[in-house]
């Protein structure tokens, strides 16, 4: 690529001329999407895994979920960007249904949810304890300062 081709495409000159080296890039594979999803520290699996520990509920992809959802991605051809609105797609209802239902233990992400085949396939038992804000406290941090007699 030369810098002509980059007026060509549209920018302009002056922007041109301040670039000092021009190069190409390949795309992403599926097995680079599925290391976005996985790797990094702020990874969307892990950031759902948190969210969800917060309701007490375990979370796991299954790693047919993880390359089905790289795979979309790329026939939509969003790349790395288009693995949230992927992933908030598959997680939707779980998202909606387990801060309510106490009786949620763990959830598995399967490659059928992910193509919306099927669903998230969610595992109940006993109703759990989920620790609660300490509410005296933040009564008391809030309250009306009193007027002295």
């Amino acid at each position: 690529m030369l810098p002509e081709d980059l007026v060509k495409f549209g920018l302009i000159p002056e922007f041109v001329g301040r670039v000092p080296i021009v190069v190409t890039l390949d795309g992403l594979n599926a097995e680079a999407l599925v290391r976005i999803l996985k790797e990094p520290k702020n990874s969307l699996v892990r950031q759902y895994a948190k969210m969800l520990e917060l309701d007490g509920v375990e979370v796991s992809f299954e790693e047919d979920a993880l390359m089905a959802m790289a795979v979309e991605a790329m026939n939509r051809k969003t790349g790395a960007r288009g693995l949230r609105a992927i992933m908030e797609r598959t997680m939707m209802d779980v998202m909606y249904d387990v801060p309510s239902d106490d009786t949620v233990l763990a959830c598995r992400v399967t490659k059928d949810a992910v193509e919306g085949t099927g669903s998230v396939e969610v595992t109940h038992g006993e109703p759990k304890q989920v620790p609660r804000r300490n509410m005296k406290a933040r009564r008391t941090r809030s309250a009306a300062p009193t007027m002295p007699a």
